[in-house]
């Protein structure tokens, strides 16, 4: 029977129907247009609606979120989507849809997605290290999810890579504010303040993307702030190999896209710092599922809901 996977994001909604054999047989994308609080939930609630009227076999749903399932309350934290803090969204879809529902964050959508039909098939230890607005791994153990005392494992953006401490890490961490899709941005915009005499091609009110294009185009500054990256991704992805021992780290997230070409740097860079026999054996790669990764693994958790463990 048919199941059905959303990802919800902090600016859209991604929806897939999968057969028995996994395959994507449709999928659709909602934008939220400022939505809010409950009427982000309606949204999920009539998307939920408008498939089972097309195809009332569907028997689960999967749904990856932007923040933290507590899988004791089955509430929902989502920083970046206004009253979020404590919603219900289990219950909602539950009761809306009447058949079994299953949340879980877009970290360990992303792995269990890789593990499924990605780069990571068959692993039974892997790390996904998303690099998008924010940073956060998802940590595949032994087979099990890792999700700490209160469900909070995998936020790798407050990983402590540099010293002193500034009161400015304070909001996101260290790790996220250099090395995020926008802490690349503010990178930029940091090192251009202080490059009296730079002619290039960044302007002060610098994107991410706009950093890669002139990294590309052989911009010193550019050049300066990727490498900066990915020293930080190269630590990061270190600490996370020292520490689980992994087969594979993926690397995915917006970031993951332009940065893909870097993973072999940052390989190089990981080499250095992690433990040297640990860090030989693990292989680090881009994802192969893109921006459909927590999808396919909101997929998985609908599919295998009764056979995942977690710990």
């Amino acid at each position: 029977m048919p199941i059905l996977a959303l990802d919800l994001g902090g600016t859209k909604l991604s929806s897939s129907l999968f057969d028995e054999q996994g395959k994507i047989v449709s999928r659709k994308v909602a934008l939220l247009e400022g939505r809010q609080g409950g009427a982000v939930g309606d949204l999920i609630v009539q998307t939920v609606r408008n498939y089972q009227q097309v195809n009332a076999a569907i028997h689960a749903i999967g749904v990856s979120v932007p923040g933290i399932s507590n899988t004791k309350t089955q509430r929902v934290w989502a920083p970046n989507i206004p009253g979020w803090d404590d919603y219900p969204l289990h219950e909602q879809l539950t009761h809306a849809s009447g058949i079994h529902v299953i949340v879980d964050n877009d970290r360990a959508c992303s792995i269990l997605g890789e593990c499924w039909q990605g780069h990571s098939k068959n692993c039974k230890d892997a790390i996904f290290l998303a690099v998008g607005t924010g940073i956060g791994a998802g940590i595949l153990s032994g087979g099990n999810m890792v999700r700490g005392a209160h469900d909070i494992a995998g936020a790798i953006g407050w990983m402590a890579l540099t010293k002193p401490y500034q009161n400015k890490y304070k909001p996101m961490g260290c790790f996220e504010y250099y090395a995020s899709g926008d802490g690349i941005a503010r990178l930029a915009k940091e090192i251009l303040q202080s490059e009296e005499n730079y002619s290039g091609q960044l302007q002060k009110e610098v994107t991410a993307h706009e950093v890669f294009a002139a990294h590309n185009n052989g911009d010193a500054v550019a050049r300066k702030v990727i490498h900066e990256c990915i020293t930080f991704w190269g630590m990061a992805a270190a600490n996370l190999v020292s520490l689980f021992n992994p087969e594979k780290v993926i690397f995915g997230g917006g970031v993951f896209g332009p940065a893909a070409p870097f993973v072999p740097k940052i390989k190089d860079e990981a080499l250095l710092w992690a433990q040297p026999i640990s860090i030989r054996q693990v292989d680090f790669e881009s994802s192969a599922l893109g921006s459909d990764a927590a999808l396919y693994g909101a997929g998985y958790l609908a599919m295998n809901s009764k056979t995942i463990k977690h710990e």
